[in-house]
């Protein structure tokens, strides 16, 4: 080769290593900046002042606050965590955020039987509502976490989820534009941390109150506003033969505990998988019905793909087991026999008719917690 043709073949080489090493800072750009713009009110919502109903200030619930020992809200706290829940920067390659699994249209569950992660794999198990969380201590299907500050930070570094580093996550906040400013408006100092992330991100999550459904009003004015119906579905949830409201109770109709329910749960064994306690197998987390017409599908493994299948599972189709909940079996033996409802189509769907009334469209269509940014 002469020297001409040695020449052009190395500046072809080297026009071709500035070409491939600008593509691959390029690339590694794209996955630290977002190509979305924030948009935030000049005045922060107020998450902070919030009034919530008298029928959400009672001794029941005192003492589950209590014991789940919520973090204090902040408007700018708050505003934080918002960001913070709809950045898709939380995960490694900028696929996903929080709210890419807890979508608030879906009351912040995820209408999938099991959620996408960052890289298209699927999560174990179904995604849960994020709603009156403040009153909740023990996290995740099998509990196997207390306290929100505690869990938030999980699903951001689980290797299907999210993927990321926290030392990198922080890193990455830092150098973004938005966050110094709110980050020194939330703590005092611009200056990001795992643990103010895990704060922020709670701060918002438990302020997400669900209390302004047809149910909430209907206590107010002694159900008038319920059709025939709707009041036939709530004769049959509270008229204790059918034990649903001794699982699902309170203004929340939820349950601290985790209990079996009668599913086949081959593969998965709840609780026990933490404890490693036999009498813990098949015990999975007792969720709200809170705006249980928007957060389908079903339990932990999203089997039943409406509430009529659901319903129909506790009407008759609670299988033995030995750990089976004593709410569940005749006399209220552990692990008795199964109780059956006997509840006909009408009961059936009167039932569901009730359940819906829990649904809060005035939470799914709530500016202060919707997506603050735009493509």
């Amino acid at each position: 080769m002469n020297k001409s043709n040695l020449f052009i073949a190395l500046l072809c080489f080297s026009v071709f290593v500035a070409c491939k090493k600008e593509e691959d800072q390029l690339e590694h750009t794209s996955n630290i900046q977002v190509e979305r713009t924030l948009f935030l009110p000049e005045t922060p919502y107020d998450y902070a002042g919030i009034e919530l109903p008298p029928h959400f200030q009672t001794t029941a619930l005192s003492l589950y606050e209590s014991f789940a020992n919520p973090v204090d809200i902040t408007n700018d706290g708050a505003t934080l965590g918002r960001v913070l829940f709809y950045d898709t920067q939380l995960s490694e390659n900028n696929a996903v955020s929080c709210a890419s699994c807890h979508q608030q249209i879906h009351a912040f569950s995820d209408p999938g039987i099991r959620s996408v992660g960052f890289e298209g794999d699927l999560s174990n198990r179904h995604s849960q509502t994020l709603v009156n969380l403040r009153w909740a201590r023990r996290m995740f299907w099998d509990h196997r976490v207390n306290g929100l500050e505690n869990q938030v930070l999980i699903p951001i570094q689980d290797p299907i989820e999210m993927g990321m580093n926290l030392d990198a996550l922080t890193a990455r906040l830092q150098a973004t534009p938005y966050y110094p400013d709110l980050f020194n408006a939330a703590f005092g100092s611009d200056t990001v941390s795992a643990e103010r992330i895990a704060n922020a991100l709670s701060q918002f999550i438990t302020s997400i109150y669900s209390y302004r459904s047809k149910y909430d009003e209907g206590l107010m004015n002694n159900f008038a506003n319920f059709s025939e119906e709707e009041l036939a579905g709530k004769d049959i949830f509270f008229n204790g033969e059918t034990r649903c409201n001794q699982c699902h109770s309170t203004a929340l109709f939820f349950d601290p505990q985790a209990r079996n329910t009668g599913l086949d749960y081959t593969g998965d064994l709840g609780l026990y998988e933490l404890t490693g306690i036999e009498s813990d197998k098949g015990k999975f987390k007792t969720t709200t019905l809170r705006n249980i017409e928007l957060t389908a599908p079903y339990m932990h493994d999203g089997r039943f793909a409406t509430l009529t299948e659901a319903i129909q599972h506790y009407n008759e189709g609670i299988l033995p087991d030995p750990n089976l909940d004593d709410r569940l079996a005749i006399g209220f033996e552990p692990g008795g026999t199964p109780i059956e409802m006997n509840l006909s189509d009408t009961d059936v769907a009167n039932l569901v008719s009730f359940l819906k009334t829990f649904t809060d469209e005035a939470l799914i269509y709530d500016p202060m917690y919707a997506d603050p940014f735009q493509p």
